[in-house]
C-alpha cells in the first residue's frame, strides 16, 4: 500500500486546492482532419489505458488525516464519464474553442474518481490562417477540417514533463495507428482497502517513519556533496533559494481570485525563439522569459500602472526527474524564482539582464535546495504538511508562474489525424490572477494564457502583448517582421467574447 501513497509534494497540491484555486494542468490539442466518432475515440483509448494504470485509480483518504492519501483501483471506472463530447455551434471560431476551454478548465476534478478528463469538440472551422506565408498549418491547408481535444489531469497526479509522456501513450508517431500492446486479459480492479486497512497502514508507516526519515536524510544530503566539489553546500542551496523566493512586489496580478476563468494562446515559431537566442544570446528559455517581460511592461503600460523601477517574480518550475524516471506518473519537479526586469525598456537589455540572472541562479543550486526541501517534506506529518500548503498560497513569494515545457519535436497523430497545435494550460494559486504556460512541439512554441475571469478581462491584451514582443526582439536582432497571424494577432475588444457553446451529453455549466 505504501508503495502507492502520495508523495508529499502531490499531495501539496491537494492541499493547495479550493473552490477558487483548481490544481489541474490541461491542454488544448488542435488536429488537422475529421474527428474521429466518439466511439472510435473511446476504442482508442481503452486500448491504451493499460500503459497508464494510474487512470483507472481514484484517490482514498486516511480517516481523521492520519496519513496522506493513497492511489487505488476505481472498482465503478467507467471510461465514459472521462472521455466526453461536445461541439462547437456555427461558426466555431478558435475564440469559441477558448470560451469553451475556459469553462471546462475552471470546473474541479471529481476527487471521488480518477482525477482525469479528455472532451472531443467538433465543429471547429478551417483555419483561415492555415496559408498565411507563416510556415505554418500545411496539413491544414490541405485539409480544411479540424477537431479539438481538451485534456486535463490533476497536478496531483502528473506534472508537466511526465504528463508529455503519458499523454504521448495516446499519440502515434506515423499517419498509420498503432496497436499497442494489449494487457492479455480484461482488466480487473484490485479490492479496494477499507478505512481501517488505511488507518492501519498510515500508523505502521508512521511507526517505522524515524528510520525512514533517517535514510531519507542521508540520501537527500548525498546530492549536495557532489556539490562541494562546485563549491556548493545543501545548506548555500537552500539558502539561496530563500533569499530569492522572498519578498514579490504588490502587482495587479496579485488579488483574490474567484472559480471562473480566460484561456487565450498565442502561436510562435520555436525556430524564431532560437534565432533571436543566436543573434543576441542567452538560451531558449531566457528568450522566452524576456518576451514574457515585455508583453507585461506592455499590458502594465496600457492598463496605466507604473513601470518604472517595477520588477516582477516569477516562479519558474524546472524538473529534476532523472532520466531513468521519464513516464513515471508524479511530480519530479523544483522551482526557481526570476526576477523580470519590467522597467527596462530596452528588448536586448532585458534579454541580458535575465539571461545574467538565470545564469547565476542555476549555479546557485535554487532546483537543488528546492528538491532537498520537498524530499525532507515527506516526512512531515500531514496536518504539518497542509497547513504549509496553505501558508505558501497565502504569501506573496512570486507574482506569476512561467512554466516551460519541452514537447516532442516529431508529429503526432491521433486514429491518423496529425496534431496541429497543442497550448498548455497551469494552474492558478490563491491571488494568482495569471499563469503563462509554454509549450514546445514540432517546430513550434506555443503559449497558453489562463486567467482569473474578472481581474484578467483584458487577457487578449497580454496575447498581442506576448506577439508584440516576439516581433520586438526579432526587430533587435536584425530578422526582419514575420508575416501571417503570429505577427498581426487579431485584437478583439475587452470583453468581448460569447459564451456559447452546443454541448452534447456533458454539459460544462
Amino acid at each position: 500500500m505504501a508503495s502507492d501513497r502520495l508523495t508529499a509534494l502531490d499531495a501539496s497540491f491537494l492541499h493547495l486546492e479550493d473552490a477558487s484555486s483548481h490544481m489541474h494542468v490541461a491542454g488544448v490539442s488542435i488536429f488537422a482532419g475529421e474527428p474521429p466518432s466518439y466511439q472510435e475515440l473511446l476504442a482508442h483509448i481503452e486500448g491504451r489505458l493499460s500503459l497508464v494504470p494510474r487512470f483507472r485509480q481514484k484517490l482514498r483518504f486516511v480517516p481523521f488525516g492520519q496519513g496522506r492519501p493513497v492511489w487505488v483501483d476505481d472498482p465503478h471506472f467507467n471510461l465514459e464519464y472521462h472521455v466526453r463530447s461536445t461541439a462547437l455551434p456555427p461558426p466555431g471560431s478558435e475564440e469559441q474553442l477558448k470560451n469553451l476551454a475556459s469553462r471546462v478548465f475552471a470546473q474541479q476534478l471529481d476527487r471521488s474518481k480518477p482525477l482525469w478528463e479528455i472532451w472531443l469538440v467538433e465543429g471547429l472551422a478551417p483555419d483561415p490562417n492555415a496559408a498565411g506565408g507563416d510556415g505554418s498549418g500545411s496539413a491544414e491547408s490541405q485539409n480544411g477540417a479540424r477537431f479539438a481535444l481538451l485534456s486535463k489531469t490533476h497536478h496531483a497526479l502528473v506534472d508537466g514533463v511526465a504528463g508529455v509522456d503519458i499523454t504521448a501513450v495516446l499519440f502515434d508517431t506515423a499517419a498509420e495507428p498503432q496497436t499497442p500492446p494489449g494487457p492479455g486479459m480484461p482488466w480487473q480492479p484490485r479490492p479496494e482497502p477499507t478505512s481501517m486497512q488505511l488507518l492501519g497502514d498510515a500508523l505502521i508507516e508512521r511507526a517505522i517513519q524515524p528510520a525512514e526519515a533517517a535514510r531519507s536524510a542521508r540520501a537527500a544530503f548525498r546530492a549536495p556533496r557532489r556539490l562541494v566539489r562546485h563549491g556548493i553546500g545543501s545548506i548555500g542551496a537552500m539558502g539561496a533559494l530563500a533569499r530569492t523566493g522572498l519578498g514579490a512586489s504588490t502587482s495587479i496580478l496579485n488579488v483574490d481570485i474567484g472559480p471562473h476563468r480566460r484561456f487565450d494562446w498565442v502561436r510562435t515559431n520555436l525556430d524564431d525563439i532560437k534565432a533571436i537566442k543566436n543573434k543576441l544570446g542567452g538560451t531558449v528559455n531566457d528568450v522566452v522569459l524576456a518576451v514574457v517581460t515585455g508583453a507585461l511592461r506592455g499590458f502594465m503600460q496600457q492598463r496605466g500602472e507604473p513601470v518604472d523601477g517595477v520588477t516582477l517574480k516569477a516562479m519558474v518550475p524546472v524538473s529534476v526527474r532523472r532520466e531513468n524516471e521519464y513516464g513515471m506518473t508524479g511530480n519530479r519537479v523544483a522551482a526557481m524564482m526570476a526576477s523580470l526586469p519590467i522597467y527596462e525598456v530596452d528588448p536586448v537589455e532585458r534579454l541580458r539582464i535575465l539571461s545574467d540572472e538565470l545564469s547565476g541562479l542555476k549555479e546557485s543550486g535554487q532546483a537543488v535546495g528546492a528538491e532537498a526541501l520537498t524530499q525532507l517534506a515527506g516526512f512531515a506529518p500531514p496536518t504539518v504538511l497542509a497547513q504549509a500548503s496553505r501558508l505558501q498560497a497565502r504569501q506573496r513569494f512570486f507574482n506569476l508562474v512561467v512554466t516551460n515545457v519541452p514537447g516532442p519535436q516529431m508529429e503526432l497523430y491521433v486514429l491518423g489525424r496529425p496534431l496541429v497545435d497543442v497550448f498548455p494550460l497551469a494552474p492558478l494559486a490563491r491571488r494568482q490572477a495569471l499563469c503563462i504556460a509554454i509549450m514546445s512541439y514540432h517546430g513550434r512554441l506555443n503559449f497558453g494564457l489562463l486567467g482569473d475571469f474578472d481581474a484578467m478581462s483584458d487577457l487578449e491584451v497580454l496575447a498581442q502583448g506576448i506577439t508584440d514582443s516576439i516581433e520586438e526582439l526579432r526587430a533587435a536582432a536584425g530578422l526582419g517582421r514575420r508575416r501571417g497571424r503570429r505577427a498581426a494577432r487579431r485584437k478583439a475588444p475587452v470583453g468581448a467574447r460569447s459564451n456559447g457553446a452546443n454541448e452534447n451529453g456533458s454539459g460544462a455549466s
